[in-house]
């Protein structure tokens, strides 16, 4: 896995993960599998989506996470 990319859910980030940091760990992730730091221009819009992708797949995993102890669902 990427080094930069960070844990983003309680209790490691004090509270919820903000949509800039979501998006980034997505480009992060999309940057790493497909070796590319900025894609060519005939592939950006596959990268461009994947990364919409990761993120939106990245909020629900966020959002159904259960803390251990009983907190309450993060979203």
């Amino acid at each position: 896995m990427c080094r930069s990319i960070k844990t983003l859910r309680p209790p490691v980030l004090p509270g919820e993960a903000s949509d800039e940091e979501i998006d980034a760990a997505a480009l992060q992730y999309v940057r790493k599998v497909s070796g590319f730091r900025a894609p060519a221009a005939h592939n950006r819009e596959v990268f461009d989506r994947a990364v919409a992708e990761v993120a939106g797949a990245t909020r629900r995993l966020l959002a159904g996470i259960e803390v251990r102890g009983g907190a309450a669902r993060q979203g």
